[in-house]
Order: C-alpha cells, then sequence, then structure tokens
C-alpha cells in the first residue's frame, strides 16, 4: 500500500469559493503513464475524448452532524452514517473534543439528541460482537431521520476546516437524491456549464446512487456497507463504452464502489441495488473503470487500495509525489485524473 503523508500546510480549510475561486477553479492533475499534466478542473472536458463515458454519484448529502449530551451532561458531536432496512441508525460518536471516534462505549449507553430524542446504543456496527467506530442504535421516540436532521443537524466536519459549514457547501450540483452522511467531494467542483461541455464534447454524464457514510480519518478503517443503486441505463452504457474501447470515469471512490458492485468477473455491468460491501484492492481488481476523477485525501487505507486497483501503485505514488507542496488535500481542495 502506498504510504502517503498530507505536506505541512497543504490542507484545504475551506471551500474554494472562500478563497476566490470557482467550483471549477481548483488545480486538476492528470495523470497517465507518461505523463504528468496541471491544469484547472475547468479543463476537463479536453482532457477526455469524444466516447469516453463520465459516470457521477447523485447522492444528495444530509446534514448528518448532531450535537448530543451524555449521561454526564457532557456535550459530544454524533454522525449519523446511515439509517438501515429496521428502521435502526447507524452512528459514529465522537469525542467531546471531537478529535476522534469515541471507542470506550458500552451496548446500552443512551445519548440525549435534539428535540428530546433519545438514542440507544445496541450493538457494534458491522460486526456487532466487536464494537468500534460505529455503532447501531435505535431512536426513542422513532423519526423520520432526513427530516429530523434538516432541522437539528449540520453538515459533517473535522478538523482540518476553519469553522461551520453549510450545505450548500458539501452538495453538488447533481445532487437529486438524499442520502450521504459526507458529500461525495470528488464531483464537487463540477458546474452546470461544465457538464453542459462535457456533452458538446460527445462525452456523456450518466447517474448512480450510493449514499456514503461516514469516512474514518482518524482510525483508517475500510468502509462499511452502503446502500447504492446503478439504474439500468447507466449499465448498459458503461458495458458499451468498454466494448468501444473508450474510457469509463469515475467521479470518486464512490462510483467506483458501486459500478464494480454490479460487475461481474465477464466485465459486464448489470443494473441493481442493495448494499456493498465490496472493498477493492490487489484481492479484488476492478472490472469497470478505467479512469477516476478523485480529491487528495489523507492515508486512508481502503482509498489508496481503490485508487492503486484503478491506477497501479507507480501512478499513485507519482502523483502523490508530484503533488506534495502544491496541491491542496481534502474534500474542498484540489483534484486528480487518473487515466492509466
Amino acid at each position: 500500500m502506498t504510504a502517503v503523508a498530507v505536506p505541512m500546510g497543504a490542507e484545504a480549510t475551506e471551500p474554494p469559493e472562500r478563497r476566490g475561486l470557482t467550483r471549477d477553479g481548483v488545480r486538476l492533475m492528470a495523470v497517465r503513464p507518461g505523463s504528468l499534466t496541471h491544469a484547472r478542473f475547468t479543463d476537463l472536458p479536453d482532457l477526455l475524448e469524444p466516447g469516453d463515458l463520465v459516470v457521477v454519484n447523485t447522492s444528495a448529502t444530509l446534514p448528518a452532524r448532531l450535537t448530543a449530551r451524555r449521561a454526564d451532561g457532557t456535550g459530544t458531536p454524533v454522525h449519523v452514517s446511515t439509517t438501515l432496512d429496521d428502521g435502526t441508525w447507524v452512528v459514529e460518536v465522537r469525542r467531546p473534543g471531537d478529535d476522534g471516534p469515541e471507542t470506550g462505549l458500552e451496548p446500552g449507553a443512551t445519548l440525549t439528541l435534539p428535540g428530546g430524542v433519545r438514542l440507544v446504543l445496541l450493538a457494534g456496527f458491522p460486526d456487532p460482537a466487536r464494537p468500534g467506530r460505529l455503532w447501531r442504535a435505535a431512536a426513542h421516540p422513532a423519526v423520520a431521520v432526513p427530516a429530523y436532521l434538516a432541522r437539528h443537524g449540520e453538515p459533517v466536519r473535522y478538523r482540518h476546516l476553519r469553522g461551520p459549514l453549510l450545505l450548500d457547501d458539501v452538495q453538488n450540483v447533481y445532487a437529486a437524491e438524499p442520502g450521504s452522511a459526507e458529500s461525495a467531494s470528488a464531483g464537487r467542483p463540477f458546474t452546470d456549464r461544465l457538464l453542459v461541455r462535457l456533452l458538446a464534447r460527445g462525452v456523456p454524464v450518466v447517474p448512480l446512487v450510493l449514499h456514503a457514510g461516514v469516512s474514518s480519518p482518524e482510525l483508517h478503517e475500510p468502509p462499511a456497507p452502503e446502500r447504492y443503486g446503478v439504474p439500468e441505463v447507466t449499465a448498459r452504457l458503461v458495458t458499451a463504452t468498454r466494448a468501444a474501447g473508450q474510457r469509463v470515469v469515475a467521479v470518486g471512490t464512490t462510483v467506483t464502489r458501486a459500478l464494480e458492485t454490479v460487475t461481474g468477473e465477464d466485465g459486464v455491468t448489470r443494473p441493481g441495488e442493495g448494499w456493498t460491501d465490496l472493498v477493492l484492492g490487489p484481492d479484488r481488481p476492478v472490472r469497470a473503470v478505467t479512469g477516476l476523477v478523485t480529491g487528495l485525501h489523507e492515508p486512508e487505507a481502503s482509498h489508496l487500495l481503490l485508487l492503486e486497483a484503478v491506477a497501479g501503485r507507480d501512478l499513485v505514488e507519482r502523483a502523490y509525489a508530484a503533488a506534495a507542496g502544491t496541491y491542496l488535500w481534502h474534500e474542498f481542495g484540489d483534484s486528480m485524473l487518473f487515466l492509466p
């Protein structure tokens, strides 16, 4: 696995619009086996070829961060990662100082949420026998989660950010179906104008949905199971694009995870929906994705393994080495376009 450390001063601490840039004005490094090209995200259409296919995640971000009270009255952040089919929640309870997840909790612990809702921790998730960062929890009384979060929540944020966020700060322009705890941030630099320019160049843009849970920036755990849906038209165009020898460019790791979940060993991508626990890496290479738009992230094991599954270790190492000292990390930072 590639070892990557965030260079000193390289964290993007606020959205680019607050740094005097447009959404699509962030840097974009085009990474090919024979070259590294430094551009701006607005140049993306010129870096792709007519007939290539861009796949985006249209999941919309929820204000999934709540402030809870523990039994002793201490305030603590709670991140709502997802809801399960039985109505229980999956949550991450943060330490009061918000410097990482609280790992000393026990089943039965109760937190008081805004509006008088009590949240009872039931068992670890996804493994009930091994409580860790994530918990399955029950809310009393039961509430409609999207409406409850809209009233009481705020966007998930981590310590590298300068201050609170607005929901618009973390929402992609094509977001349509609410459900993600954190934004599918690789798609944030897209603008309406950029999408039109892609279509005018002959590069179709097609959707899927993967509702992203909360990430693990401190413990570097693999992603937990996430809900996805790949429509028939997207599956059909992905298979046809590969058959024609053109690129299938996934916008972010969420798109890659969903597409690879529904692509068989025969290389055929089929429509599907449900929950995916797929983690790509050396034992499970990509079958559908041949290009990737991504931000720069901390050395989270599963994230870098996915990048290497798409682009190969050498290309990923060269790209991150070239980014050091120039590019900005995290969800409001710069971007890379891997074209292996």
